[in-house]
Formats: C-alpha cells, structure tokens, sequence
C-alpha cells in the first residue's frame, strides 16, 4: 500500500496531467506553439544564415529600381519605351532571362495617342498624327517578343475596379499525381481575383521563351515571410509562382510539373535536373541568406550601359526596386528589412543550390514521442531522487533535444522543434518541484498563521524569510508619512448602531487602503476612521513623496463614487446622508522603522518627530480649507510635478520652532493649467506682501483669490476652497492692523489646536 500511495500520490498525477495537456497541446498546434516553433527556426537562420556564393555561383541579378534611378530617370512608372531599352540592354548583355517583379496593368499614359486625348491646344492634323503614332505599349510587345521575359502578375482578394477577370494566354503547369491523390488545387492558396498585364503585353510573352509568374508572397501573421507558394489558383487554373516561371523559362521547358500524393503536393519538377521539393501545401521554404548588396545592380547602369557584364552573362535577372517610397519592403527570419525582389531572388539561389528547408511529416511524431519519455522520467525521478539531482538530467535532456535539432538543421536542413519538448520537460520538472516545496511550505503555515494574528502581512513575510528578524529594534532611515482622517466623523456615527458603523468603516478604509498600497504604501495601522501609512519601508521606494501625494489625490477621487453609493443605501434605509470628506497630511523626514513593542508583543511600525508633524498637518487641513496639506520636504520634492500652493510658515502645537506647509491641489495636468498657475503665483505674491507685512496689498490679492476660488468652471478645482484660506488670512491681516507684529516678525503663526 505504501509503494502504490508513493507511485500514484498527487504530484505524481499532477504531472501526469500536465504531460496529457502539453502533448494534447503541441498536437493541437494553436498560434502561439506554432509562433514559439518559427521564432527558433528563425533563430537558427540567423545564427546561421546561407553562406553567399561565389560570383560564378550566383544565378541571379536583381535589376533595382533604385533611389538612384529614379533620381536620374524620373518617377515611377517609368515610360515603356525606358522598360522597352532596358529589356533590350539585359538582353544584349547576355542575361538569360529577364523577370519583373512589377505588373503592368494600365496603358502607358505617355504613349503619343493617350497624349492626343489628354494634351490642348494641338491642331487637328498634329492631333491625328500623335493618333496614329505607335503606342509606347507596342514597343514594349515587340522587344519582350524578341526576348525571354516573365511578367509579373498579382492574385488579389479583392476586386480591383476596371480590372477584367481574362481566361489565361496560356498555361504552363502540368499535373501529375499518384493514385488516391486529391486534387492539387485544393491544397494551393487561391485567388479570386487577379491583377494582370495589358493584353498586349500578355499577347507578347505567350512563345515558348516567355511567361507569366505570380510574384505574391504570403507572410505569416507577425509580417515574416518564410516561404513562398511555389503555386496559385485563380478560376480553377494553377499559375506558376514568378520563382518557378523563371526557372521553367529558363531551361526551356513547356511544362512546369506538380507531383502530388495521398498527402498532398510532393514537390515541382521544372527539369529532371532541378526539382524543388515543397510542403505538403505547395510552398517553398528557402534556406535564407543575409541580403546581399552584390547582387544588385541600378537599373539605369543597364540603360546607360554602363553595367559590368559578368553580373548580366547567364544570369537570371528580376526586375523590383528597394526604393523606399515604392512600398515593396518585406521582412524574412534573416532581415527585419529586405526588398521584396530579394524573396524571388533567394528561392531561385536555394532551388539552384538545393538549399531550402524542410519538416517531414514524421518529425511531429518523433517530437511528441520525446516529449512523453522525457515527461514520464522527470515524473518518475523528481519526486523520487529530488529535485537536485533532476536538474541535472533535465540539463542532459534538454541539451540533447536542441543538440540534435540544432545539428538536424545544420547539416541536413531539417527542422527538428526541439523548444516544445525542452519547455514541456522544464514545466514539468518545476511543476514537481513546487509541490515538493509547497509540502515544506505546508509544515511552516501554522506558525505563519499564528503570527499573522500579531503581525503585519509585510512583516510576517519577512519573518517567515528570516526568522533572525523576530527581535527588538529598527532601521533609521527618510520616509514619507500619511495621515487621513474623515471630518466630523462623530455626528456621522450619530446614524449607526455599532454594526452599521463598523460596516460603514469597513466601506471608507477598503478603496482608501487600495489606492495606497497600489502605490507602494504600507499601511502602518487604522485607527477608528484615521488611516497611518508610510512609504520606503520596508521596501525601498525612490519616489517616495509622489507616490504618497499621488496617493492622497486618488483618495480623495475615491470619495464621489464612494459617497454615491452611500446616499444610495441612505435612502433605502430612509435615513439622512451626510457625505464623509477627509482631510490628509504628508510630511518627509527621518524617521526609525521596525519592530515596536514588548517582548510578548510588537509590531512593525514607525516613530520619529516627522510622524508627529504629518498628524498635526493633516489635523491643519480643515483650517486652510484644504483637502491635503504637505510640509516643506516632501513638497520640495514634487514641486516640478504636481499642483502646489503656498499656505503658512506655522509652528505647530508640541513644536518650537516655525514650518512652511502646503497645499496639495492636484497632478501634473492641474499644474500645466495657465488657470491654476496664475492662482498659484497670486498665492506666492499674496504670501510675500503677508510677510512682509504689507497689509493692504496682501488684503486685495486674497480678495482677487476669493472670488477666483468660486469660479466652478476652473478645471484644477479639486474642492479646495480657497474662501477658507481668504478668511482666514483677511481675519489675520485686521488683527495685525490693530496690533501689529514686531518689525522683526518672520511671518510665523503659532497655532494653538492640533
């Protein structure tokens, strides 16, 4: 019974479970498993790219369409007669076959009759003889007659207005399949509809020596093209990819050959000695290289002649551009940034080097046969040998697992997904691990849970982590304090019965608690409706002082909605509502944090002078008419960022000695306002005259300030009310009229309440 309880105990079938979920997962290949495989293969490319060939070995020239020449030519498009010369040009350099990664749908608008109907002022027989002129289209129809050329053409999902759906001029794939095989247009990417080449032009290319290839490239959904289809369906008929055309062109074959079996299309055969091997779905995975400037070259060195032959003789070439502005910019695993003219150019190198990636069918077997070994052994020893020794057989196994994908790819080109197994294993390796430590855990919990009952969570964390901790003493260190009170609590309380006021509490300290702890505070304690708390400790904090203000100002928004539903459940209840305000102090000085108390019992908590001033500031709020008010560091600390007013230089009851306290008005966008920053600099110029005992001048600034106060439309009106603040400065002012102060008087008022 003991051995089966051990075999069968719950971490055990914990892991099991988790086995039967990620082999069930890596079958189902949801995007994300299926993003995660890419992403290393990608990886692989990258750390290892295609070595460039040779200059002998390159079988393709990309003719570019440059920032070069389109600064020496003119825009795009370019006139047919300039394509006419530069068909014209490779040809007589020797180039095997001249490709576009282009399409020309439209009629040149430059041709001499489409200027007849356009330009004005021409006279009739001008007119009739630009009419009559051959057209720039024709021209370009009677080099690529006399050439090998493949035009472009481009499938599209949607309907592109004044774009005739035509039968095709000819076609050029063949199909052979084995018995029981499905049709291969099932397994093609289709296209309802298709950008085409003028007639003309179609018309021109339809001899053996030329051709028409699909130059879409269809990327995955980050934006990467891995592959490209090496077929297309459009109006039930199978059109060659640009890639394939070439290649068929080339070698002066009719036919390009779809081979298709029971699972699917096997490869394209395009000369018994250049077959391309495919997936099962007809697309081309290439063995990516780094872009290579070397292949390139400006197309208005093949106008002027002036191109170096060796790059045109026997080539391949393809027309595209890299020209930013013409939007043919793609990304591939080994370039986040490549022209799109390159795509083409790397499948026709990879199919002429055998140089393209594949992924066998069986490979998905193998992989999830892996996987449930390695799972079935880490299942069996972790809880058996413990989780040191796994660690190094889960080291083994996963160095194995990419060893060999690595090498699989290295040498043979196959993609062996090694992270899928790799992530399984170390899941369920950690998986056990944890229940194992979550049973130790469980040994300690009753101690936990009798601490907690003394003890602040912060600090039976921290004694559960080192128990050395559980001693007298504390830390001295700058902190900023917090005190938050409701105003006239007591005739609120009047309402309720013990009961409803303890639920009444629990409804105001629960939102108030959450914006300060969702802002790195620590809750020192409650005390009836008052809230302590502190920032930087025990936990550093190096924005102390604006998470602490911004802290008071998401309490004080806390208040409407809270205050809502409060008149709401008044009503039900048929009783009186008074909503509930508070009034809050901060203040920023040194201070000494740790354990308080007696030996028996104690609490983490703080003392220190600047505790002392945070309670008698947030006792001062009601006075100044404020809903929060600083003292002079933690504002200091702020300043640039939040709203701020000066209230008083105060020396507070228990205090000796003067302080300048502040009022806090709002963020950062009440700060920005033009509105709220002249009030804040009447505040300073108010102050000033105050001090220096300029009564008048102080008088007509704080009436300025009163009536400033009452506007409801100021946007930074956060319930401050300035009227508190003018009265009792005007009070003051008659007072000192009567009786001034001392000349040597600093501007200090000595309060005599807390």
């Amino acid at each position: 019974m003991g051995f089966l309880k051990r075999a069968f105990s719950l971490d055990r079938m914990l892991g099991i479970a988790l086995l039967i979920g990620l082999v069930f997962l890596k079958y189902w290949d949801p995007y994300p498993v299926e993003f995660l495989r890419l992403k290393v293969f990608d990886f692989y490319q990258q750390t290892k790219p295609r070595e460039l060939p040779p200059p002998e070995r390159k079988p393709v020239t990309i003719i570019d369409i440059d920032e070069q020449s389109l600064t020496e030519i003119g825009q795009w498009p370019w006139p047919r007669t300039t394509i006419a010369k530069l068909v014209q040009n490779t040809m007589q350099m020797g180039a095997a076959v001249i490709a576009f990664d282009i399409v020309f749908a439209e009629p040149d608008r430059l041709s001499l009759p489409n200027v007849a109907k356009t330009a004005f002022g021409l006279d009739k027989a001008t007119r009739e003889k630009l009419e009559k002129s051959r057209s720039n289209d024709a021209i370009l129809a009677s080099v690529i007659k006399r050439s090998r050329v493949v035009l472009g053409q481009a499938g599209r999902q949607v309907e592109v207005e004044g774009q005739e759906n035509r039968p095709p001029v000819k076609k050029t794939v063949g199909v052979l399949k084995s018995k029981g095989a499905l049709d291969p247009r099932v397994y093609l990417p289709t296209f309802p509809f298709m950008t085409r080449n003028l007639p003309i032009l179609e018309q021109a290319a339809k001899g053996p020596t030329g051709g028409y290839g699909m130059f879409n490239a269809i990327p995955d959904r980050d934006g990467i093209i891995r592959n490209v289809p090496a077929f297309f369906v459009h109006d039930k008929v199978i059109y060659p990819s640009l890639a394939a055309e070439m290649m068929r062109v080339v070698t002066g074959k009719r036919n390009i050959v779809v081979r298709a079996n029971e699972a699917g299309i096997e490869k394209v055969g395009i000369h018994k000695a250049l077959t391309v091997e495919t997936d099962a779905h007809g697309r081309i995975y290439p063995y990516f290289s780094l872009s290579d400037p070397d292949k390139y070259i400006s197309a208005v060195e093949i106008l002027n002649g002036t191109a170096d032959p060796k790059m045109m003789k026997g080539k391949l070439t393809i027309v595209g551009t890299s020209a930013v502005g013409l939007k043919d910019i793609r990304s591939v695993p080994t370039d986040p940034v490549i022209p799109g003219v390159e795509v083409h150019a790397q499948i026709v190198e990879a199919a002429f080097n055998k140089a393209y990636l594949k992924r066998p069918g069986y490979f998905l077997a193998g992989e999830l046969a892996f996987i449930i070994v390695a799972g079935i052994l880490m299942i069996i020893l972790v809880p058996w040998v413990g989780a040191k020794w796994t660690a190094l057989l889960l080291v083994v196994v996963a160095g194995g697992a990419g060893g060999t994908s690595w090498y699989m790819f290295t040498e043979q080109l196959h993609l062996l997904d090694a992270s899928y197994a790799i992530i399984t294993v170390f899941m369920i390796y950690s998986t056990l691990t944890y229940t194992g430590y979550a049973k130790e855990e469980a040994q300690r919990r009753q101690t936990r849970d009798a601490f907690s009952k003394y003890l602040s969570p912060d600090m039976v964390s921290r004694v559960a982590e080192n128990p050395d901790e559980l001693q007298l003493g504390g830390d001295q260190r700058d902190m900023t304090l917090l005190f938050c009170d409701v105003r006239g609590f007591t005739t609120i309380s009047e309402q309720f019965d013990a009961v409803g006021l303890t639920a009444l509490i629990n409804k105001l300290l629960t939102p108030l608690t959450n914006v300060i702890l969702e802002r790195h505070g620590t809750i020192d304690k409650y005390m009836g409706d008052c809230i302590m708390a502190f920032w930087n400790a025990p936990l550093d904090d190096d924005d102390q002082e604006y998470h602490g203000c911004t802290s008071a100002l998401a309490m004080l928004a806390e208040m409407g909605p809270l205050n809502d539903r409060l008149e709401v459940e008044a009503k039900e209840e048929g009783r009186k509502h008074i909503p509930l305000k508070v009034g809050l102090g901060l203040n920023t000085g040194p201070c000494v944090v740790g354990n308080m108390g007696s030996d028996m019992r104690f609490d983490y908590s703080v003392l220190g002078d600047a505790v002392n001033l945070a309670a008698r500031l947030e006792g001062q709020s009601k006075s100044y008419g404020m809903n929060v008010v600083l003292g002079p560091t933690t504002r200091e600390a702020i300043e640039d960022r939040l709203a701020t007013i000066d209230l008083d230089f105060i020396q507070v009851k228990g205090k000796t000695e003067g302080t300048y306290i502040y009022g806090l008005m709002g963020d950062e966008e009440v700060r920005a306002d033009p509105e709220f920053l002249d009030v804040k600099k009447k505040v300073e110029q108010a102050m000033e005259f105050y001090r220096t005992q300029q009564w008048d001048d102080a008088e007509y600034l704080f009436k300025y300030l009163r009536t400033a106060g009452n506007d409801e439309n100021k946007p930074w009106k956060l319930d401050a009310n300035l009227d508190v603040l003018c009265d009792l400065y005007e009070e003051r002012i008659q007072e000192y009229k009567k009786a001034p102060p001392p000349a040597d008087w600093d501007g200090v008022f000595i309060a005599t309440t807390k």
